[in-house]
């Protein structure tokens, strides 16, 4: 696995980015000669727990923190 220091790593980001994507071997920067990030090309995940569920009938409600309106009750409730 290659591996660049990090003040490398910021003068020249777009090429080693480029270089990952090329290539598909993972790059390891370093600060002080002691890993610290890896770079990795990106996979798309085929996990069937990644995905978010379709529900029949489904519907979004918004920001569950926000106070609901008089509207978003049911009749019965109100």
């Amino acid at each position: 696995m290659k591996s660049v220091s990090t003040y490398e790593a910021k003068a020249h980001l777009s090429r080693l980015i480029a270089e990952v994507q090329r290539t598909g071997k993972p790059l390891t920067i370093c600060r002080n000669n002691r890993p610290v990030v890896d770079i990795v090309p990106h996979q798309e995940s085929h996990d069937p727990l990644d995905q978010a569920p379709q529900l029949k009938g489904a519907r979004f409600l918004g920001d569950p923190c926000a106070p609901a309106s008089v509207e978003d009750w049911p009749e019965s409730a109100r």
